[in-house]
């Protein structure tokens, strides 16, 4: 199966102008080049970064306390 020759080709693009209309084909295409744009400029920020290295925990002496970012902060309410 290779690619259509010359009165498939015909016959796919009078399909499409019949279903979408002379004046909407442009529309249709430049809102699919943006989304492609965008799909690939999503795709290069989800690159996974090499270089981060996860922190390593550290040693915690006897007695000591540790204040941890993922700790909620502590609150009292008075009634």
């Amino acid at each position: 199966m290779g690619m259509p020759g010359g009165m498939e080709l015909f016959a796919i693009v009078a399909v499409i102008v019949l279903l979408f209309g002379g004046k909407k084909i442009p529309e249709l295409a430049k809102g699919l080049g943006k989304g492609i744009k965008n799909f690939k400029d999503e795709m290069k920020d989800d690159q996974p970064a090499e270089s981060v290295t996860p922190e390593t925990p550290k040693k915690v002496e006897a007695g000591e306390e540790v204040a941890s970012s993922e700790e909620a902060p502590k609150t009292t309410t008075q009634a």
